[in-house]
């Protein structure tokens, strides 16, 4: 079996939980004996692009020309039975879609976020969860809330983009749909049930987890969406030292509510951005991970590793967070609704449950999110597809 596994990368400069799920799922996919192509455009090239290549920028995410014609010529050359797309924004395009069909080739495609219908992709906006567009032929609410990048502009393009590729969207032939979340998303979207299957995202298994450590971690973007605010609410509410230490790693715009409670209290370290050995030592150093989201968060990558390696998760009962977490026995943490009275009362709960928890934590992640188990299930997605598509070439 041949895959194109297609997916326009976000800038290095910006952690992307799903550039590493990509790259991931690529060399799992090789290690399984598949033959995988990489069709991949990075956002990070757009500084060096020429002067007459950044004017066609503007209609890259309608149209994508020179993401077409390269993928045109490698579908001649190597002749996939499928084509995996993840991220198409803002150089390869959902034509891509139509450029593999034309093509004989069958497209499989993982939906990370909510971008069929909402310019941004989160359905958050200004501080709240947010589904203005939603149903609407055309984004207005989009444009008119610069929902995409700060910019009307940009904001038009993007919703002009949704609208002209809806019919593109629906000829998928099959999507992965992450979380029961993201299934119920495309329902809504006009998706036939029998065009969606859900496999979520797994990672690399790191080992035997080391014991755990002290206190609990919160990795993520330091902004509203993540958070931290939330959580420094919740955690004032208890007595300076009484849980343990609260070590926070990440930078964002609100950066400077981290380093005032650091500031401010013993008990709150602030440990900056980490790289991946950094981080790998801060889950080692905790003894709880916390995922605290206030939007419909997908499915939080910092959830996947925390409970691959034997860490509990106190996570929001938003988006795909429940999903992961799990529930009854086989729970991997705690769920708390996102408001900082009742995040302060599971805040306890959790430092006391931590080593039971972390039993399941890992046994969790080894029964639903480990490689061996996930890979088998993309690659029986990808026969299914190739089967049941009257496109397939072969």
């Amino acid at each position: 079996m041949k895959v194109v596994v297609a997916h326009n990368r976000y800038r290095e400069a910006i952690p992307s939980g799903e550039n590493v799920i990509v790259d991931t799922e690529i060399s799992q996919l090789r290690a399984a004996g598949l033959e995988v192509v990489s069709f991949q455009r990075s956002s990070d090239s757009i500084g060096s692009l020429s002067p007459g290549q950044k004017a066609l920028l503007p209609v890259a995410p309608v149209l994508g020309l020179s993401a077409q014609r390269d993928l045109a010529a490698l579908i001649e050359a190597e002749k996939p039975d499928v084509l995996h797309l993840h991220n198409p924004y803002p150089l390869l395009s959902p034509r891509v879609i139509r450029t593999a069909h034309a093509h004989g080739v069958p497209v499989v495609q993982t939906v990370h976020n909510y971008r069929q219908v909402c310019s941004s992709g989160l359905y958050f906006r200004d501080g709240h969860n947010c589904h203005d567009c939603r149903g609407k032929l055309l984004g207005w609410p989009a444009i008119k809330n610069r929902c995409y990048r700060g910019s009307a502009a940009q904001s038009a393009i993007m919703a002009t983009t949704l609208a002209v590729h809806r019919p593109t969207w629906r000829s998928v032939d099959r999507y992965i749909a992450l979380t029961d979340k993201i299934a119920a998303h495309l329902a809504d979207y006009g998706i036939p049930a029998d065009h969606v299957v859900i496999k979520p995202n797994g990672l690399p298994d790191p080992g035997q987890p080391e014991p755990l450590g002290e206190g609990f971690l919160y990795a993520a973007r330091l902004s509203a969406e993540k958070g931290v605010g939330l959580l420094l609410d919740a955690w004032r509410q208890h007595p300076d030292g009484s849980l343990g230490p609260l070590r926070i790693a990440g930078d964002g715009e609100l950066r400077h509510l981290a380093e005032q409670a650091a500031a401010e209290r013993a008990d709150v370290t602030y440990l900056g951005p980490l790289d991946r050995a950094g981080m790998t030592a801060a889950r080692r150093a905790a003894a709880v991970v916390v995922a605290v989201p206030t939007w419909e968060d997908v499915l939080p990558t910092v959830i996947l590793e925390a409970m691959a390696s034997g860490r509990p998760v106190l996570g929001t009962a938003v988006g795909g967070v429940p999903y992961l977490i799990g529930s009854g026995p086989e729970a991997a943490g705690w769920l708390a609704q996102p408001d900082p009275a009742a995040l302060a009362a599971a805040l306890p709960v959790a430092r006391s449950g931590a080593a039971a928890a972390a039993i399941t934590a890992r046994d969790r992640y080894l029964r639903h999110f480990h490689p061996d188990v996930l890979t088998k299930r993309l690659i029986e997605i990808y026969a299914s597809v190739i089967s049941d598509s009257p496109r397939a070439a072969r």
